[in-house]
């Protein structure tokens, strides 16, 4: 979609609004204003609800809560490429028309607006804003700051934001707080996307470049915090807005307590983790089961002053491990990826690292009735993918599973699968080198962030296996900025991977595994991937009206990515470790998504 685009609706958008003005409600083709909307069927909430399930209502509010990061910002702005932001900003300081339920699968609720209507095939979606929405410096949040935020990140915007513009007809304004939104995709979830945009004030931009804000520019948002102060790449303090125009909405109730949330940076995880100990950091997310066992034994600890909670949860696993970059030639044999897997033994790597305490990934979509079934595909599954059998790597269809590895250090019959797969796509043993067939070595660019222990002690021990089959791994440590750039530009052959997936998968899908994206700067498709089978399955998923449908091509999904090899994928936990100052409290009763985004700190609050 060209910049045209937006040229023409705005004008559009200016008629529209003098030939509604006046009109207090939008006039809608599909019935009723709804105050929710569902992904599949009705939101689970009713119209009149009080809060959240998990919130608790009458929450006090006050107190702070301070969180580590390693590395640095240099950034306040997290809707662009350029530079690296604290992500937190855009959840704390920032909302948009709609906001989620972590405890369904994908259902939201009015936020900046108070209803919402959508066409019965979903070709579009109505909005209509409340009237008292407000940015946090007073002003109103009007349709202009909606429809400028939607033309800003659909053209300007980080990359994460361009496919939803390119899958939008139009959007119009439909009265002085309405527009309505018109795709050009079969999609049911665009929908759902176009009430989470985040929504940013046009005046503050006017006449300025919003690719080139510096970290002086903190983006004008509406949540309930605001950035109170910062020194770059050391911390950023957000205090509540005592003047929040939305604190006794029904979705706002509970939630948003603490007065202070501040982001504290540090050199790396054990410099962090003493500043935990010290009182200095008042919350701490432990994934490893053994450091969870042993490393907790200190005074705040056995005083009280620090609780150690247990939160369990019901989302996928997610994929945690280390991608290879199919977009290097020597990585983009599928047999030299499952070299790399089989060299990684993952049951002796666990067993130093961990204690053996975690069990390892098994898919992308585990954990979750989304997820591969083992063995050959069956049924509408197998049906689905059938029509891209012979280009699918072998596995897909009769079934992929990860190596068993040996508890011994050497692994021999693993190393000795990678290296006949190794000679087989033409490499050979030359000097006690990896060579191919012009004598050039075979190395690995091994990326990691400066400060990062825990990969780092498994990448030492990989190197080692690695070394046996007569490839060089050169481990690559920089701060967090370059580490970004890196990144952005796939300038590396490995590098630590994380991607959490939800109950409802949509077009975050695409960004993450689609053909288009590949090679593009920014993209979230770190691997490269390029297979006209994973874009079938995400177009099904996100076309089809049946539950049933859409399991079927999840899993079909998930076979196509396990079968891939492109990630090395380490291990996993269903709950969440979190050890946090005793004045932070949290409601009993957790969302069925656990420790994620819109919990913590949303719903916490300090009691002393």
């Amino acid at each position: 979609m060209d910049r045209d685009f937006f040229r023409r609706f705005r004008r559009g958008a200016a008629v529209c609004s003098l030939v509604f003005l006046g009109l207090s409600q939008p006039l809608l083709a599909d019935g009723t204003p709804r105050h929710g909307i569902a992904m599949y069927g009705e939101p689970a909430l009713p119209p009149d609800f009080v809060s959240l399930p998990y919130a608790k209502p009458d929450a006090p509010f006050g107190g702070r809560l301070v969180e580590g990061a390693t590395g640095g910002f240099d950034s306040l702005n997290p809707f662009i490429l350029k530079g690296t932001a604290p992500w937190q900003l855009r959840f704390l300081a920032y909302e948009s028309l709609m906001a989620r339920n972590w405890d369904e699968p994908f259902s939201l609720y009015g936020l900046l607006a108070e209803s919402v209507t959508v066409a019965e095939d979903r070709s579009w979606v109505e909005f209509t804003l409340r009237e008292g929405a407000r940015f946090s410096d007073g002003s109103p949040v009007t349709v202009a700051d909606v429809i400028w935020s939607y033309e800003v990140l659909g053209t300007q915007g980080h990359p994460r934001y361009l496919g939803f513009a390119a899958q939008t007809e139009s959007i119009t304004q439909t009265g002085p707080r309405s527009l309505r939104i018109t795709f050009n995709t079969a999609d049911r979830e665009l929908a759902l996307i176009a009430g989470l945009r985040p929504i940013l004030k046009k005046a503050q931009w006017e006449g300025r470049d919003f690719t080139a804000s510096t970290i002086n520019d903190v983006p004008v948002g509406s949540a309930p915090y605001v950035v109170a102060g910062f020194e770059q790449g050391r911390f950023v303090t957000l205090r509540r807005n005592p003047d929040y125009w939305g604190k006794d909405l029904p979705i706002r109730r509970g939630t948003n307590n603490l007065d202070e949330i501040r982001i504290e940076y540090y050199g790396d995880d054990s410099v962090m983790f003493e500043a935990f100990k010290a009182g200095a950091v008042t919350v701490w997310r432990e994934t490893n089961a053994e450091d969870w066992e042993t490393r907790f034994d200190f005074d705040a600890v056995r005083r009280g002053d620090v609780i150690l909670s247990e939160i369990t949860h019901e989302r996928p696993t997610g994929m945690t491990g280390f991608v290879m970059n199919t977009a290097r030639p020597h990585l983009s044999d599928w047999r030299v990826r499952e070299a790399l897997i089989l060299a990684f033994n993952f049951p002796y790597i666990n067993g130093t690292v961990t204690g053996g305490k975690q069990p390892r990934i098994t898919s992308y979509f585990s954990n979750s009735e989304l997820g591969l079934e083992p063995g050959p595909a069956t049924g509408r599954v197998r049906e689905l993918l059938e029509p891209f059998a012979a280009d699918l790597p072998p596995g897909t269809l009769e079934g992929y599973a990860l190596p068993e590895g040996d508890a011994s250090e050497r692994n021999r019959a693993d190393l000795r699968r990678a290296a006949a797969l190794l000679e087989e796509a033409g490499w050979r043993i030359e000097g006690g080198r990896l060579v191919d067939d012009r004598g050039a070595p075979f190395t690995l660019d091994i990326l990691l962030r400066q400060g990062d222990r825990g990969n780092l002690a498994v990448i030492e021990i990989y190197r080692t296996a690695l070394e046996r089959l007569g490839i060089t791994a050169g481990i690559r440590p920089v701060d967090n900025a370059q580490y970004a750039q890196a990144e952005a530009a796939q300038d590396f052959d490995m590098m630590p991977f994380r991607r959490d997936l939800s109950l409802s998968p949509g077009n975050e899908q695409r960004l993450y595994w689609g053909a288009a994206g590949a090679g593009t700067p920014g993209t979230r498709n770190v691997m490269g991937m390029q297979v006209p089978a994973a874009d079938a399955m995400i177009d099904h998923m996100l076309s089809t009206d049946s539950r049933e449908e859409f399991i079927a091509a999840t899993r079909a999904l998930d076979r196509v990515l396990m079968a891939g090899r492109y990630v090395i994928p380490i291990w996993t936990t269903n709950v969440d470790r979190i050890a946090h100052a005793k004045q932070l409290k949290f409601p009993a009763d957790t969302p069925i998504y656990g420790d994620r985004i819109g919990w913590m700190p949303d719903v916490w609050w300090f009691e002393e």
